[in-house]
């Protein structure tokens, strides 16, 4: 596939989706909302992907919103944004509640884990983007801020739901309220990102962290636990208990479960269809 700020490319059952505007550090733009949005449409409703891993080209990951487009809104001339949603119908076992269908929010509805392979600043809007993966991984020169509060805006787009979730509400308060720039080490330490790798190894370990899943675990097991885990945030333990036992009921029933247990008695390595 062809995009106008992102390169999209599919190899061992791994997605890689590269923000493409390497000489503006990957600012955002209203084309690669666009784009980006489209590309983890197509890789979630691709049977031949398992696994998606998002970065940026060059040496940054995303450096916020492009300064062009604040400068446009600001005067009140910017174009009416994007508020298409991912049609669930296309996305298998793709969450459908509403909250993970607005604007920016919409990775926890795509049925492949995503992992954000953080090669750089990850500033504002590219920041938020990175919290929606399922896994972060941040390259040692990795260097993020909010930003928000230097720009007079405010935590946009889910991120005061978002990242006390991932840190802890004094944290969330500190990284949002002072918009600070903080390292990689500091980001692993709060939790944010679950490695801090070296730079020259960040895509090497990611694609080898997506790579066993791809070849070993159930595509249609991981689609299901991923909804499961985003969507009991907004579920009560019985609910989340309730909904649990109607999809192992399911589960029983499918060509992965069958495989799952083959594979293990007959000490082979496992061929899951997601079926």
């Amino acid at each position: 596939m062809t995009y106008e700020t992102i390169l999209y490319d599919v190899s061992d059952c791994i997605c890689t989706i590269t923000l493409n505007r390497p000489e503006k550090l990957n600012a955002w733009t209203r084309q690669m909302h666009l784009d980006l949005k489209d590309a983890m449409q197509a890789a979630g409703a691709d049977r031949n992907v398992r696994v998606i891993i998002l970065t940026g080209a060059g040496r940054g990951f995303c450096a916020g919103a492009d300064m062009g487009g604040l400068q446009a809104i600001g005067s009140g001339t910017a174009p009416q944004g994007e508020n298409r949603s991912l049609a669930s119908r296309d996305l298998p076992h793709g969450s459908t509640v509403a909250d993970f269908h607005m604007t920016y929010s919409y990775f926890p509805a795509v049925p492949k884990f995503i992992i954000a392979a953080i090669n750089g600043p990850a500033a504002g809007l590219g920041f938020v983007i990175s919290l929606y993966a399922d896994l972060r991984f941040a390259a040692e020169s990795a260097v993020f801020t909010t930003s928000f509060a230097q720009r007079g805006l405010i935590a946009e787009h889910g991120v005061s739901w978002l990242l006390p979730r991932l840190v802890g509400l004094p944290a969330a308060l500190d990284l949002l309220c002072s918009a600070r720039k903080f390292r990689a080490q500091e980001a692993l330490s709060l939790g944010l990102v679950s490695r801090v790798i070296p730079d020259d190894k960040l895509m090497a370990e990611a694609r080898a962290y997506a790579k066993l899943m791809a070849d070993t675990v159930s595509p249609r097991s991981v689609a299901v636990m991923k909804r499961q885990l985003w969507e009991a945030q907004f579920q009560t333990l019985a609910e989340a208990t309730v909904q649990a036992n109607h999809e192992m009921e399911l589960s029983f029933q499918t060509a992965d479960f069958k495989e799952g247990v083959a594979h293990f008695l007959e000490k082979r390595a496992a061929r899951f269809t997601g079926a």
